[in-house]
């Protein structure tokens, strides 16, 4: 024996329309919040009063000589 799940017309219409009010009320309110708050990521600012004399990263450390074999050997 098995049971029978009826699902209504008019739940089906209101599970969309809810969907459809949370989506479009979501990306209202996300546009909004991005107008309102500066975003956190990204190079932080020199703390106040501090000196900022050398503004570049230092240049990555020259690659090694030596490199990884490449498994001709094994053949």
């Amino acid at each position: 024996m098995g049971m029978v799940v009826v699902i209504s017309l008019p739940f089906i219409i209101f599970c969309f329309l809810l969907g459809f009010g949370c989506y479009f009320f979501g990306r209202a309110r996300g546009r909004k919040e991005v107008q309102t708050n500066p975003q956190v990521y990204g190079m932080p600012s020199p703390p106040p009063g501090a000196v900022a004399s050398n503004t570049f990263f230092p240049s990555p450390p020259a690659p090694h000589s030596h490199s990884k074999p490449d498994n001709t050997d094994n053949v």
